[in-house]
């Protein structure tokens, strides 16, 4: 019969670390995914407004406030 392989305790404290460390990472990368696409909701919601604002029909007499007319 073989000797059933033993493993030191460093090895698992390698692999526990290892593991902890992945999760951690993935944890703030996809922290950093979430900022980025609300900051890109944002910034599509503006230009939306923008594109909005600029489509709008004017009006081609625009009225001047506080002008009594000139009567000759």
């Amino acid at each position: 019969m073989k000797p059933r392989q033993k493993k030191s305790r460093t090895y698992y404290y390698f692999w526990g670390i290892a593991t902890i460390s992945v999760v951690l990472g993935q944890l703030y990368v996809g922290n950093g995914f979430r900022r980025m696409a609300e900051s890109n909701d944002a910034i599509s919601a503006d230009i939306n407004l923008l594109v909005e604002v600029l489509m709008m029909p004017s009006s081609q007499a625009v009225p001047v406030p506080n002008r009594m007319p000139v009567i000759q």
